[in-house]
């Protein structure tokens, strides 16, 4: 069975509070786009099954996402076998557009098909909260507000036709540390959540542009904000509506309503750097 797995953007991250098991409760508008990963997903030839990709240092058995995503479909159900996937990778790692969530969702979706069992949507979400906190979104795409640590989903009214331009700097940033480095009661500068969800009703682009925000951006190192900072500028200088980081980063995007200020975008972007990529947004499953 061959899936696309789609890759997500945040409109919105903001952080609520702290909680006392050590997560913190969060508020995303999350929205999937266009840009995936092509994933093939087939009964194992062997008795442990195999994820094979086109990057050499991802892991191959049951420690990669596609493999626990598996697991967990069939603790769940007790249905399905062992299955092989490989994963033709677009989507770039350690980059805060959930390629690996993506990729265990399309596995979690392809296994209820392979199994015929059956389950819904939101049942595949709940399973994926058991593979991580990015999964239930990607098994449902579409428009959506994000809360709790991510998993209690609300979808939204679609984010109206755009082009997207995604650029990921060549840098990784550490999730725990940037959670490490916020302090709830410091946060000065949040998304306008309630505005973008209105927004988004109206079908207004320019409006849920503007109103974009991570506040994960304040507590980046100063030379990776200096960067991210540098993207934007660069994003609105070609005539983006709006630009933010997506997720914990580094990847950043701009929404356009102009195709050929989205391509002046890319143009630009490639100069500098390499995974540059021009998709839009993609509807829920």
């Amino acid at each position: 069975m061959e899936l696309s797995a789609n890759a997500k953007i945040n409109l919105t991250l903001d952080i609520l509070r702290k909680r006392e098991d050590g997560y913190h409760d969060l508020q995303m508008v999350m929205q999937s786009v266009t840009l995936a990963d092509a994933l093939t997903v087939a009964p194992a030839r062997e008795a442990e099954g195999q994820a094979v990709s086109d990057l050499h240092f991802l892991p191959t058995g049951g420690k990669n996402l596609v493999q626990i995503a598996a697991a967990a479909f069939r603790q769940a159900t007790g249905l399905g076998g062992e299955v092989d996937v490989s994963i033709q990778k677009h989507v770039p790692v350690c980059a805060g557009l959930a390629g690996g969530s993506a990729d265990a969702a399309a596995v979690l979706t392809a296994m209820n098909r392979l199994a015929g069992a059956g389950l819904s949507p939101a049942e595949l979400a709940k399973i994926g909260e058991r593979v991580g906190s990015d999964v239930p979104f990607c098994v449902l795409g579409g428009t959506a507000l994000a809360e709790g640590r991510g998993e209690v989903l609300t979808p939204l009214s679609p984010l109206p036709p755009c082009h997207i331009v995604v650029c990921k700097p060549p840098f990784s940033i550490s999730t725990p540390q940037l959670f490490g480095r916020v302090n709830v009661r410091k946060i000065v500068r949040r998304p306008d959540t309630a505005g973008v969800i209105a927004a988004l009703d109206a079908g207004d682009l320019a409006g849920v542009a503007r109103r974009m925000y991570n506040v994960f951006e304040d507590v980046l190192e100063p030379r990776r904000a200096s960067e991210i900072s540098e993207i934007k500028a660069a994003l609105i200088d070609c005539g983006a509506l709006g630009a933010s980081m997506s997720g914990s980063g580094p990847s950043v995007f701009g929404l356009f309503d102009d195709s050929d200020s989205a391509q002046a975008a890319c143009d630009r972007l490639r100069e500098t750097y390499r995974d540059v990529f021009l998709c839009g947004p993609a509807g829920a499953e």
